[in-house]
C-alpha cells in the first residue's frame, strides 16, 4: 500500500520539513517515509489511498478494557447515568426491561449495568424485588466490583432467604439473609446464570472507527470461555485489533497459585498463544473490604517475578496504592524487561507519586472518569483527594511513566474523549477538576500510542514500524484543537484498510 499526501508530524526523528510525504507500506511493515513534497514512484499491484494532508499516526491502544464485559454490555438495559438521571426514569426502564424478559430469551433474566446510587440510592434485593418481581434480575455498579440481584436472581443461584450457601462475597443481615449485594464475585456469578450475546465483532468495527488498531485486556480471573471466545475472535479476524491478555493469578480452589488459570493461554493448562495474541502482565486486584497485607500481597507478587512476569495491580484508593507500593518494593525487581503497573491510579497525591517513581512503576490512568464522573466525584470525594484525582500533568513532571486505558465498560470505549478529557478536565456539568493535571493534546494522545509491552514509550513513524496506522482527516494540531474520534479517516492493521470512514 502506499499513503499520498500525508502528514507525518509524530515521526521518530521528527515531523519532515517542507511538507506532505508519501508513506511506503510493505508486508505488513512501513517500509519507506518519501521526502517532503516528492512522490514515491508507485510498483505493480500496489494500492494508493490518498491521505489528502490528513495526518498518519501510529494507531491508537487501548491499554486498560474488559473486552467480554462490553460486548456484553450492548445486551444489556444502561440503568445510570447520563442516560438515567433519577429514580423515576430507572424504574420505567427496569419495569420495561422486566416485562420483555417474561416473554424474550437470554434466560428470561434482566441484565442492568452502569448503576450509580445518585440515581435511586443504594440497592438491594428488596428494591429491585419491587420493580422486577419474578423476573430474575441482576443489576452491576458502574465500579465493576458490585452486582445487586433482586431475590428470584438469589433462588436461582441458590442464594433465596432460607439459603446458607458459603460464599464470600455475598453480604447478609446480621439474620445470614442475603441482601442481594454480590461483591467481586463475577466469575462466580457469570457460571451461574445464562450467557448473555457478546458481539465481539461489533466491538472490534467500533473501535476501528476511533483508529484503535490493540487493546490489552484487563479483566481479572478471566474465564476459559471468554479467553477461548477472544481467541476465536482474533484468529477469525471478527476482533481486528492485536490484543494482550493480561493474566491472572490462579489463588483459586485447586490453583496453582502462578500467574494464567486453567484454559487461560499461557497458564496451567492453556495453549500457548496465538498469533496476534500477546501475554501481559499478572492482574492483581485490589478491594478494600478485603485488603490484604504488604506482606501476603508481595507473596503473590514474588510468585509472576518467579514465572518471569511483570504485576499490574489494581488500585483506585490512598490505601489500594499504600499497600501496593509497600508490597511491589518488598518483592524486589520485576524480571528483565518488564515493568510493573499502577492500574487506574485514581488517587495519587505528591507523597506517594514520589514513592511510584522511585520504583520505576508505569501508571495506566483513565481521564475519561474525570468527564464522565468528575460531578460525583466534586459531591462525594474527600475534598483533600479532588487535586490528585487521575492525576496526569504531575505524574509526568516527576518523570513518571503514564499510560492511558478507557476502562470500558466502565468508561465509554473512545479513547478520543480520554483525550479530551485530559486536555481539559471538565466536567459533565462544566466544572474544571483538578486544573494542574491538564496536559497539552500531543501528551494526551500519547497516553495512547505506546506498545502494549511498554504503553509509556508512544510509537513513532518510522521505516521498521508495523503498520497498524490511525489516517486523520485533518492535519494532527487541527484534530487534537478539538479531539473526535470523527477526525479518523482510515484505520490499517497489519497493512490492510480495515476501514474507511463514510
Amino acid at each position: 500500500m502506499l499513503v499520498r499526501r500525508a502528514e507525518a508530524a509524530l515521526c521518530r526523528d521528527g515531523p519532515p520539513a517542507g511538507g506532505l510525504v508519501d508513506v511506503r507500506i510493505t508486508g505488513g511493515v512501513v517500509t519507506e517515509i518519501g521526502p517532503p513534497g516528492r512522490r514515491l514512484a508507485r510498483r505493480r499491484g500496489e494500492d494508493e489511498l490518498d491521505a489528502a494532508g490528513g495526518a498518519l499516526l501510529p494507531g491508537l491502544h487501548d491499554h486498560h478494557i474488559h473486552l467480554m464485559s462490553l460486548a456484553a454490555a450492548a445486551a444489556s438495559v444502561v440503568l445510570g447515568p447520563p442516560e438515567i438521571s433519577g429514580p423515576r426514569d430507572f424504574a420505567s426502564r427496569l419495569r420495561t426491561a422486566a416485562a420483555a424478559a417474561r416473554t424474550g430469551t437470554a434466560g428470561g433474566w434482566v441484565r442492568g449495568v452502569g448503576y450509580h446510587p445518585a440515581v435511586a440510592g443504594d440497592l438491594d434485593r428488596v428494591a429491585l424485588d419491587a420493580l422486577t418481581g419474578d423476573v430474575p434480575a441482576r443489576v452491576q455498579h458502574r465500579g465493576g466490583a458490585l452486582w445487586v440481584l433482586n431475590s428470584a436472581g438469589l433462588r436461582a443461584l441458590g442464594l433465596g432467604p432460607e439459603s446458607f450457601l458459603d460464599v464470600a462475597g455475598v453480604e447478609r443481615t446480621p439474620d445470614a439473609v442475603p441482601t442481594g449485594r454480590l461483591w467481586r464475585l463475577d466469575g462466580w456469578l457469570a457460571g451461574r446464570v445464562p450467557r448473555v450475546p457478546a458481539d465481539l465483532g461489533a466491538v472490534g468495527r467500533a473501535a476501528l472507527a476511533t483508529g484503535v488498531t490493540g487493546f490489552t485486556d484487563a479483566t481479572p480471573q478471566r474465564r476459559p470461555s471468554d479467553a477461548a471466545a477472544l481467541g476465536d475472535a482474533v484468529a477469525s479476524g471478527a476482533l481486528p485489533q492485536r490484543l494482550t491478555l493480561m493474566l491472572p493469578l490462579d489463588d483459586g480452589p485447586g490453583g496453582s497459585g502462578e500467574p494464567g488459570g486453567p484454559g487461560e493461554p499461557g497458564g496451567a493448562g492453556g495453549a500457548a498463544f496465538p498469533d496476534r495474541i500477546s501475554p501481559g502482565p499478572a492482574k492483581i486486584m485490589l478491594d478494600d473490604m478485603n485488603l490484604p497485607s504488604p506482606d501476603e500481597l508481595a507473596r503473590r507478587v514474588r510468585r509472576a517475578r518467579r514465572a518471569g512476569i511483570p504485576v499490574a495491580v489494581h488500585c483506585v484508593t490512598r490505601v489500594q496504592l499504600v499497600v501496593a507500593l509497600a508490597a511491589i518494593a518488598a518483592a524486589g525487581p520485576p524480571p528483565p524487561g518488564g515493568t510493573d503497573r499502577i492500574e487506574h491510579g485514581a488517587v495519587v497525591p505528591p507523597e506517594l507519586a514520589a514513592l511510584i517513581g522511585a520504583a520505576g512503576l508505569t501508571v495506566v490512568t483513565q481521564p475519561n472518569f474525570v468527564a464522565e464522573r468528575g460531578d460525583a466525584y466534586l459531591a462525594e470525594v474527600d475534598p483533600d483527594d479532588l487535586d490528585w484525582l487521575y492525576p496526569c500533568r504531575s505524574l509526568l513532571a516527576a518523570g513518571i511513566a503514564v499510560a492511558g486505558g478507557t476502562d470500558a465498560p466502565f468508561g465509554h470505549p473512545d479513547p478520543w474523549r480520554a483525550v479530551r478529557a485530559a486536555r481539559e478536565r471538565r466536567t459533565a456539568s462544566g466544572r474544571v477538576l483538578g486544573p494542574a493535571e491538564r496536559v497539552d493534546g500531543r501528551t494526551a494522545l500519547d497516553l495512547f500510542l505506546g506498545r502494549p509491552d511498554a504503553p509509556a514509550r508512544p510509537r513513532r513513524l518510522h521505516p521498521g514500524l508495523p503498520a497498524d496506522l490511525c489516517l486523520l482527516r485533518t492535519p494532527l494540531d487541527d484534530a487534537l484543537a478539538d479531539p473526535d474520534a470523527a477526525h479518523v479517516a482510515a484505520t490499517i492493521i497489519d497493512g490492510v484498510l480495515a476501514h474507511t470512514a463514510p
